[in-house]
């Protein structure tokens, strides 16, 4: 069965230290690139979008600090620093729980889902430029499946 894990021997192959250094360069390559087109474009940076995304893709547009945390992959202290800057931008709001008044809704506000969907227009360019634009689409269905194996979506 080809698809199944191998054994593990605590030090990985020749193969396995190959795909780790060009998963760790292909990502930060590829992140400063689309991070620069968006400086350029005068646009928030990419955490901005990915915590507007969340927000904006929820039926309610509201989540807790913790669920942006799982879902973002950004750490508790930075999020609290980002959140306070997006929402001295107009872009979130926070709300006390009415059950529990040490808990918080970030909720996006609309001018939050315009600056998400303005952010995406540069995003979505800068993804095809940078990564459309090294692969076909079979090669991209083809890593991405490989790529699921290792990170299920979510």
């Amino acid at each position: 069965m080809p698809d199944s894990p191998k054994e593990t021997t605590g030090k990985p192959s020749e193969a396995t230290t190959r795909l780790w250094i060009r998963l760790m360069r292909a990502q930060r390559l590829l992140l400063g690139a689309i991070e620069q087109d968006l400086k350029a474009a005068d646009m928030p940076p990419l955490a901005w979008y990915d915590v507007l995304w969340e927000l904006v893709r929820t039926e309610t547009g509201r989540l807790r600090p913790y669920e942006i945390e799982e879902r973002t992959l950004l750490a508790q202290h930075n999020l609290s620093r980002l959140l306070d800057r997006m929402e001295n931008a107009g872009l979130v709001r926070r709300e006390i729980l009415p059950e529990d008044g040490r808990g918080r809704w970030v909720l996006v506000t609309e001018e939050g889902r315009r600056t998400q969907a303005r952010i995406w227009t540069v995003y979505a360019a800068a993804i095809e430029r940078h990564l459309g634009g090294a692969m076909d689409d079979p090669s991209a269905e083809t890593l991405a499946d490989a790529l699921e194996r290792l990170t299920p979506v979510t």
